[in-house]
């Protein structure tokens, strides 16, 4: 029996047991209980082992019966004392405070009793994660709440991190835990294989020696979109999402690196309008050449499916990419400093959420139609959300670096020279503005979406995504960084 024959087997049988189990979950889920609450931590586990959307109908049903039975919006109050403050005797019970902690994270403008818990809980966690000693896992858990809330994690991340507390308690679903870590290495073959053929393409670019001034991140890249979509119906648009990907970095390393500003007018006016492709310098014939072909292959796929509509979209928002890195450029040429608001009118659009946001609907099914597009290309409070989170992280993350080299000013130095304030105060205030724009995007997920809730995952799985990659450092440019991320979900398989 040959190695191939033997992994086909393997997989099938592992499939076939994946049914077996998917069914006594189904069981499990729609079975009466007495008590909500047991309901309630069932659809929790199997959402935090990153299985849910294996069953989504059932669970939404669940918490459609929840939310009608108790829509107390002052529920936290009964954790208060009569002096309004929050409860000492809160610190006793520990799986309550990484709950509760947990629970701020979803808190949106004007809700003042989170905002206030959300600092009671931090600082309650950050002396309990220095006192509790055992067991380890649960301490584990409870120190990765602290730096990485549930929010704000990538689901398929966070389902690797949660296996393994769940497997040491005591109390654990043995069919729940099976049925995940099956369903995980399942998957991971599914994300190997895809991560194999885009390398291929990747390959025939030779951008170690045709473009050695960009940074060669292909499987940073693919991580990055296995964020915004992880689950196995989603191939074809994570395929896409990670070439176009994959073009916007070079894009960014040409006019933030290696183009001059004569070259850069040149490439820009080409994307708009080609007619000096013979005048390009060669290493921006071979970009354009490969962002011809990208999109060459979009407009093939869309044609077939009878969707030609979306190529139009996913032209646009690259065209409007390159115009605004051209912008910034142009401030880098001439030692411009913006003020903050007018640097955001522009660097909200080369942070690529925009680009990526819309770009990701190209590959996905009938959910998506043409209002969808118009929608994100209006750029609505969750999109402009997401871009000001991850613009103003990178920026902070980056800056020092970047200013070591001729560089547009970031965010942090557009504030600085705009008001005159320390380092130290401008990061602290556009630290706020990301928290802000936290708020906007749930405020997105809590009232009635102007686009079905797939969409608005695609957008809030950008931001968690950049959230991880810039919290203490630019893990993407710094890729040795990423390296403890990328390793759980393309290289190691959970253990059974």
């Amino acid at each position: 029996m040959t190695r191939f024959t033997w992994i086909c087997l393997c997989t099938k049988l592992m499939m076939r047991k994946l049914q077996e189990l998917r069914e006594d979950i189904k069981k499990m889920l729609k079975a009466d209980v007495d008590k909500p609450a047991e309901k309630l931590d069932l659809v929790d586990t199997i959402q935090r082992l990153g299985v849910s959307c294996h069953f989504q109908t059932y669970i939404d049903q669940i918490l459609e019966k929840v939310y009608k039975a108790d829509e107390d919006s002052d529920i936290f109050n009964k954790f208060k004392d009569n002096n309004g403050d929050f409860k000492a005797s809160l610190a006793e019970d520990i799986g309550g405070i990484l709950s509760f902690y947990e629970a701020t994270h979803f808190r949106v403008h004007g809700e003042t009793i989170l905002d206030e818990a959300f600092v009671f809980t931090t600082t309650l966690h950050k002396s309990m994660a220095t006192q509790l000693s055992s067991p380890l896992a649960a301490l584990a858990h409870f120190k990765h709440a602290l730096y990485q809330p549930l929010r704000k994690g990538l689901p398929r991340l966070e389902a690797n991190q949660y296996m393994t507390i769940y497997q040491e308690d005591s109390l654990h679903n043995e069919v729940l835990l099976t049925f995940a870590k099956l369903d995980f290495n399942i998957l991971q073959k599914v994300h190997q294989k895809e991560l194999s053929d885009i390398t291929r393409w990747w390959k025939t670019l030779d951008v170690e020696n045709k473009l050695p001034f960009a940074r060669d991140r292909l499987v940073e890249l693919y991580f990055w979109i296995m964020g915004v979509y992880f689950e196995p119906d989603y191939g074809y648009a994570r395929r896409i999402l990670s070439k176009v990907n994959a073009m916007c970095s070079i894009l960014d390393d040409i006019y933030d690196v290696h183009g001059t500003i004569e070259e850069l007018e040149l490439f820009t006016t080409e994307t708009e309008n080609v007619s000096a492709m013979h005048q390009l310098p060669e290493y921006m014939k071979i970009t354009y050449g490969a962002l011809l072909d990208v999109y060459g292959e979009i407009e093939k796929d869309m044609a077939f499916k009878g969707k030609l509509y979306r190529l139009d979209y996913a032209k646009d928002v690259i065209k409007i990419l390159v115009i605004d890195y051209f912008n910034e450029a142009k401030w880098c040429d001439k030692k411009y400093v913006p003020t903050i608001e007018e640097y955001l009118s522009v660097a909200l659009l080369t942070s690529c959420h925009l680009t990526l946001a819309a770009t990701s609907f190209v590959g996905m099914g009938d959910v998506v139609t043409q209002e969808s597009f118009e929608w994100v290309l209006s750029n609505p409070k969750i999109v402009k959300a997401s871009a000001i989170i991850g613009r103003l992280m990178n920026d902070i993350a980056g800056h020092k670096d970047e200013q070591k080299r001729a560089h547009v000013a970031s965010a942090v130095e557009c504030y600085l020279n705009q008001h005159n304030v320390s380092e130290e105060e401008a990061v602290k205030l556009l630290r706020e503005l990301v928290e802000d724009a936290w708020k906007d995007i749930i405020e997105e997920f809590i009232k009635p979406a102007a686009v079905p809730m797939p969409l608005l995952e695609r957008v809030l799985n950008l931001t968690r995504v950049i959230d991880l990659l810039y919290k203490e450092d630019d893990c993407y440019t710094n890729s040795h960084l990423m390296k403890r991320l990328v390793a759980p979900l393309l290289t190691d398989p959970v253990l059974l």
